[in-house]
């Protein structure tokens, strides 16, 4: 890089920089959309241009800028504009019925209800809504409902009936449709049935989905967030075509990299220089149907062999430890067919990890790519829940670690909240919304925590040598938080705001004093 003048300065600050040849600093230069220099020194003015803009941070911490390795940005978006179903806006069956019902008696004539984020274990009746509740909010609108979790969801009549949902309809694969106990009927509630209703249920207009992104965006940045990685397995070039438009509008400022999934592998990799929009893994969404993998077994390694031997990333989703086990068998059959060093496959959640299975992992040299903060959003029911025997693995963080795994870190959005500082206090502190404590042993120092979000996240993307660190001559993706990270206790962590965020040496959210 050029030895020219800075432009913006950073100076008091406490920076923890992540990279171990300079781990802290007090003066960040940085000059357009690059890092200058980091310094241990005070503000040097002979360093900067006359108009150079100087922020003073008065001892806050500075961080490189959050990177969401995990999320699902569309889908955030729409759940920024549709009902909340969640469990922070109803507390039951009834609530929810209500809320329909509102937003039905506003909605044009010929419309869809979509709702986001019902949660059955939160709800009053502790059980998941069906069509017949939803039908006591409209029958004249179509209504879908979509769990917090992404994987399920529940119709009312006339959504059914405009779906083909029948006691004809084959499921499909992957699928369930559960079914009333006394009548076999269909009762609303559906699993694992996402790309089939993306085929019959009309999205968004372009109108609402743009003012949806646009909402998206600037959430993202208000929390940090200064690069995402969309694992959204029905991306296309259509999809990507959106990006770069909204990108081009100044829609949505994060850096991105989407995820395709199998069938777009010959279109693979893309990348656009002027927006930095960037291809990423291939998606392989692998679970567990009625006891039955999902893909089996032999097409799941001949997938992933494929992908491999393409010298393209995969990124396995799978949760339990039957599918991470099976993850590790494909894994170890591309690699004995295909062998090749470097190659970064992921684990997207991997869940419930034995300490059996990280070691295997680790010599596979595979990243993880897991979600603390859900045991923030749902550590009380993972505790009620989640059998003892699995419950000792859950989000074992530290076992990880010690096996040597590098761990990156997503919100899974929309999920829960895409935000970072809430998975960092579930890292390091191992606690729930409500206080309970799930699985204290495996939790992690603030470092490797501040790591997940920051350098391993660039690192599970092959970009950490543009970002992930705030080192010189990287990209300037910087966040001021309102704490001092050298003498914040953990629940000060969990209430630490964003002050400020710098994408590419620009200054993209400031926090208000009653913000």
């Amino acid at each position: 890089m050029a030895d020219t003048k800075a432009d913006l300065v950073l100076c008091n600050a406490r920076a923890v920089t992540l990279d171990p040849r300079y781990p802290d600093a007090l003066t960040i230069y940085i000059r357009g959309d690059h890092i200058l220099k980091v310094s241990n020194l005070d503000f040097d003015r002979s360093l900067t241009s006359p108009r150079a803009l100087v922020i003073d941070c008065a001892g806050k911490t500075v961080i490189p800028g959050f990177h969401d390795a995990h999320c699902h940005v569309v889908g955030y978006a729409e759940s920024l504009v549709n009902v909340d179903v969640s469990p922070s806006s109803v507390h039951s069956i009834d609530d929810m019925v209500q809320k329909i019902k509102r937003a039905a008696s506003m909605a044009p004539a010929g419309s869809w209800i979509r709702c986001t984020g019902y949660n059955e274990f939160y709800l009053s009746e502790t059980r998941p809504p069906t069509r017949h509740d939803l039908d006591r909010a409209t029958i004249a609108y179509p209504v879908k409902l979509m769990h917090r979790s992404g994987h399920a969801y529940v119709l009312n009549t006339p959504a059914m009936a405009i779906a083909g949902i029948t006691n004809e309809l084959e499921e499909p694969p992957g699928g369930m449709i559960d079914r009333d106990l006394d009548t076999g009927e269909p009762n609303g509630l559906l699993f694992g049935m996402g790309r089939y209703l993306a085929n019959v249920v009309p999205p968004l207009s372009d109108n609402e989905l743009d003012m949806a992104i646009k909402y998206a965006g600037k959430a993202l940045v208000s929390l940090g967030v200064t690069s995402v990685q969309d694992a959204s397995p029905g991306n296309d070039l259509n999809r990507w075509r959106q990006f770069l438009d909204w990108k081009k509008r100044g829609l949505f400022a994060p850096r991105t990299m989407l995820m395709f999934g199998p069938e777009q592998v010959e279109i693979l990799p893309l990348h656009d220089k002027r927006s930095g929009l960037r291809s990423g893994a291939v998606k392989i969404v692998l679970d567990e149907v009625r006891g039955c993998l999902n893909p089996p077994q032999a097409e799941l390694n001949k997938m992933i062999a494929a992908i491999h031997d393409r010298h393209l990333q995969v990124a396995i989703h799978a949760v339990e430890e039957t599918t991470i086990d099976a993850a590790i068998k494909a894994l170890i059959f591309a690699l004995e067919k295909y062998p090749l060093h470097g190659h970064r496959h992921r684990i997207e959640h991997c869940s419930i990890c034995t300490a059996d299975n990280a070691g295997k992992l680790a010599k596979l040299g595979a990243v993880i790519v897991t979600n603390p903060s859900f045991i923030y959003y749902s550590g009380e029911r993972y505790l009620a829940t989640v059998h003892a025997s699995q419950r000792k693995h859950l989000y074992a963080l530290n076992t990880m670690l010690q096996a040597g795994l590098r761990i990156a870190a997503g919100s899974d959005a929309p999920v829960v909240p895409p935000d970072p500082l809430k998975g960092i206090y579930s890292a390091i502190a191992r606690k729930a919304e409500t206080g309970q404590v799930v699985l204290k042993k495996e939790a992690v120092s603030f470092i490797d925590a501040l790591s997940f979000y920051t350098g391993n996240a660039a690192y599970s993307c092959f970009q950490e040598r543009q970002l992930g660190t705030i080192t010189r001559g990287k990209y300037a993706d910087l966040v001021i938080l309102n704490m001092d990270s050298g003498n914040a206790s953990q629940d000060e962590i969990a209430d630490t705001k964003v002050d400020m965020t710098i994408l590419g040496g620009k200054v993209v959210y400031r926090r208000t004093s009653t913000g």
